[in-house]
């Protein structure tokens, strides 16, 4: 069955989806560093390294060899960040961030192209904005079945808790929803096997950390196995903790028989959240960011993009696991209806 991913950064989603029977045969990527990763990871993907708002979804049918109504599943994720909980609680964005109309242009591609299933994930939030709203009537009243809900990744095979809106519509069958998995991957399960990054020859698990004796003391101090800051007493807090009565996860340990907290951008910093080893007295390593993303070992980022690009890439990306599964029960569903 053939796929296009629309967003596709570094290639979470076409990841999921080849690995659920689809064939991707075009996606379209913004950002430079994205462009690069994605074509390292999936070099036979026709990629249009362009804003998408300049794009002609006509061109990219005729481009592949389709016709409008050929086309399998219409896949992707608008950026989101103006939805974020985050962003959202430091009232740094709103709801009128630019990016936030991108779902109209995803709108645009299912007109031109009708594809005959369609997958959309974003944030909780935006299922609350009257432009996905106005989304789902337009996709029901070209024929389209919608189904929209927010699940957790974790129940998914992922090793992280990450709470996601999944919007699946078929205008060939009636889209359910992926099976739970029988058991929640855990941190020792998802990075079981991994050497240290002092002797590894993986470059992006080898990429060393740069911090301040205290910081290295103060992290060496809080309990191992899911440990906090708050563990510590009064005298041991940093002096902007001790100012602060939110973000209790920052300078925090995961859990090794627990799924990570969600894996965002700041995810090799250990004052951006939960992001210590468990066990060692480090922050976790980008390798190991992926790892608990649910990519496999031999992903390949280029290192001289540099940390801060490579972890927003790898925290934007979408759980290729977590997509398999429910692009898995689209395409059971599309040959079930044949």
């Amino acid at each position: 069955m053939t796929a296009i991913d629309l967003f596709s950064g570094c290639g979470g989603l076409s990841l999921g989806l080849q690995r659920a029977g689809f064939r991707v045969d075009a996606a379209v990527e913004i950002d430079a560093k994205a462009q690069e990763t994605y074509k390292l990871n999936h070099p036979l993907v026709k990629l249009y390294e362009q804003d998408i708002r300049k794009l002609d979804p006509a061109k990219v049918l005729n481009d592949v060899g389709l016709k409008p109504g050929e086309l399998d599943l219409l896949a992707g994720c608008p950026p989101c960040q103006g939805f974020s909980r985050l962003r959202t609680k430091n009232q740094k964005t709103s709801v009128e961030d630019d990016r936030n109309s991108l779902v109209r242009d995803f709108m645009r591609f299912v007109k031109v192209m009708c594809p005959k299933s369609i997958m959309l994930e974003n944030v909780p939030a935006l299922a609350r904005d009257g432009r996905f709203t106005r989304m789902r009537n337009e996709l029901e009243g070209l024929g389209y079945r919608v189904l929209v809900d927010v699940l957790d990744a974790a129940e998914y095979s992922v090793p992280q808790r990450r709470k996601r809106l999944i919007m699946l519509a078929s205008r060939v069958h009636l889209p359910v929803l992926a099976a739970k998995s029988a058991a929640r991957v855990t941190v020792r399960q998802a990075l079981q096997g991994i050497e240290a990054p002092s002797t590894s020859k993986d470059k992006l698990h080898a990429l060393p950390e740069n911090r301040s004796a205290a910081v290295r003391e103060l992290i060496a101090r809080i309990p191992k196995n899911g440990g906090s800051r708050q563990d510590l007493g009064e005298e041991d807090q940093l002096e902007c903790h001790k100012r602060s009565d939110g973000f209790k996860d920052v300078y925090g340990r995961m859990a090794w028989d627990q799924v990570a907290p969600t894996i965002t951008s700041g995810c090799h910093n250990p004052s951006k959240g939960r992001f210590l080893h468990p066990s060692r007295n480090r922050t976790i390593t980008l390798r190991e960011a992926a790892l608990l993303q649910g990519f496999p070992p031999d992903y390949k980022f280029n290192v001289s993009h540099g940390k801060e690009a490579i972890a927003l890439m790898i925290g934007n990306a979408l759980p290729p696991p977590f997509i398999t599964a429910q692009a898995r029960a689209l395409r059971d569903g599309m040959l079930a209806a044949n």
